[in-house]
Formats: C-alpha cells, structure tokens, sequence
C-alpha cells in the first residue's frame, strides 16, 4: 500500500473518529439506536460547504454545521419522547427526510469547494504538505473531540445522562430528567456526526447528497472494533477507542482493497465493511468461549 492510500485511510479514520462518537453516545450511554447519523453526516457536509461557497469563513460555517447537525438529532428524540415513536423508526424518519432537506439546502445534488478556503487554509503555510497535513488536523480535532466527550461524561450532567441510558426508570426514581439528557445527547451526538461531515467535504473538496449512505455502519464498526481491542471501564479509554477503532478500521479496508492478490475493487467497498463488522461482532464471542474452556481446563 503507497503513503497516500495509508495517510489517507487514518486520515477518513479520524474523521469517522467523530461519527463513532457520536454514535457512541447514542447507541452505548443512552441506549438509543439512532440511524440519524447517515443524514446529520451529509447535512454537516452540506451546510458547511454552502455557507463557505457564499464566503463565511470555515470556522463559523462548522459551527452552523454542527448546529443544524443537532437539530437533526433533537428531532428524533422529539419524535420518540413526545410521540412515543420507536427510537429505530423515528431515526429512520429523521433520516429520510434529511435527503430532501440536504438537496434543498446545497441546492443540487453536490457542491464544489475547490479552490475555497477551508478550516485547514490557515495552516497550509507551515510546512507540510497536505498529504501530511490533513491527517494531522482532522486527528488534533477528532483526539480533542474524544477528550472532551470524556471530560463531559464525567461531570455531575454526564453522570445523569449516562443513568438515563443505564435505567431510566431508577434514574427518574433519583430525580434526574431523562427526557432532558436524552434531547441534549442526542443532540451532540449528531452535532459530532455534522462536524464529520463538514471535515470530510473540506478536505476532500465536495460535498454531495449521498455522501452518508453507509455512515451508521461504519460508526458501529468503529465502536465495536475499538471495544474489543481496548476492552476497558475506564470512560476515557472507552472514548478515544472510538477514535482508535475507525482508524484501524479504515487502514484495514485500504489494506484490503490495496491486496492486489485479493481481486477486491472499489465497488466492493460494502461487501469488505460488512464482513469486518461481521468479524468484530463475532471476536469477542470467540475470545470469550476460548477463555471459558481455558477456565474449564484448569479448573479440571
């Protein structure tokens, strides 16, 4: 595999960094599957590059980004918490109908930003080539991001709102708002997933409305793969294994569609994702039986 292929699977590795997060967030603390993301990924994309092809500077133009991307996730939890809409359809819901609003917010089907400036112009004179220095940018953020997550969950509100995914019920028995730790996860959790977006069209000069076909597959491979190689209590660790987990996951399907001896092509991009994240459910089953007959052999 070339450096470039390498360099650039870590660096849509850190970028899906921040989508695991999010994913993360919705899936493992609050114990809500959110198919959200595969929209709020595009609409962070879409946001973002419009605002900066009409001149907004990068920088507050992902931050609108991240904003829309929160509201799109404040919709699914309106959805289940006020309607009592199931979590998977109302996701789903949210979902669809963020393909309508992408294509109204970009105007048409992609958007161009060549030759715009982007969060990473500021730094483009400091030396290093842009094949290095993208994967640099988008790890600071994506390693800072999972810093963040880790310090938040550890405050008294994280606490509560990782109570409110753990037992809703002794939760609210202790006096917490589950509704209102859902609405403000599931908000960032989406709005990290946006801020992915927005990375990934800025450094790869487009965004378009189908960008975020896939987005919630490859977030929970991210998380599963991380978990199983970095199996902790520990929030922090269990945080930036996210991180951690996409980016193997990326280096791995570059590997794999680089295996010149494997006949894989670009086209076989979902077949290769679906079977490592197969392989990921799977490993730590297998780990666990093995060290169940080690325990068996001893004992014996």
């Amino acid at each position: 595999m070339s450096d470039v292929a390498f360099l650039g699977a870590i660096e849509i590795g850190f970028v899906f960094g921040l989508v695991a997060l999010g994913v993360y967030l919705s899936f493992r603390i609050l114990d809500f599957p959110d198919l959200t993301v595969d929209g709020s990924f595009t609409l962070g994309a879409a946001v973002s590059a419009t605002l900066i092809v009409a001149g907004m500077n990068p920088y507050p133009a992902t931050g609108i980004a991240m904003i829309a991307g929160a509201s799109a996730g404040l919709v699914t939890a309106f959805l289940n918490l006020r309607f009592g809409i199931l979590h998977l359809l109302a996701s789903i819901l949210t979902m669809t109908a963020l393909y309508t609003v992408n294509l109204r917010v970009m105007g048409k089907p992609n958007v161009a930003l060549i030759n715009e400036a982007t969060m990473l112009t500021p730094f483009e004179g400091l030396g290093l080539t842009n094949l290095y220095l993208r994967p640099v940018f988008v790890g600071a953020i994506a390693v800072l991001a999972a810093v963040s997550v880790a310090w938040f969950l550890r405050t008294e509100y994280g606490l509560a709102m990782r109570a409110t995914g753990a037992n809703k019920r002794m939760a609210r028995a202790q006096g917490i708002e589950t509704a209102q730790k859902t609405y403000a996860g599931m908000g960032l959790s989406n709005a990290l997933v946006a801020l992915a977006g927005a990375l990934f069209a800025q450094t790869n000069g487009f965004a378009d409305s189908t960008m975020g076909i896939g987005t919630i597959v490859v977030g929970l491979a991210a998380v599963i793969i991380g978990e199983t190689l970095l199996p902790t209590r520990t929030i922090l660790v269990a945080v930036l294994a996210c991180v951690v987990g996409s980016v193997i996951y990326r280096i791995a399907v570059a590997l794999a569609l680089n295996a010149d001896f494997l006949g894989f092509n670009a086209s076989d991009l979902n077949l290769i994702t679906a079977v490592l994240v197969a392989f990921a459910l799977i490993l730590p089953r297998l780990r666990a039986r093995i060290s169940e007959r080690a325990g068996k052999r001893r004992s014996s």
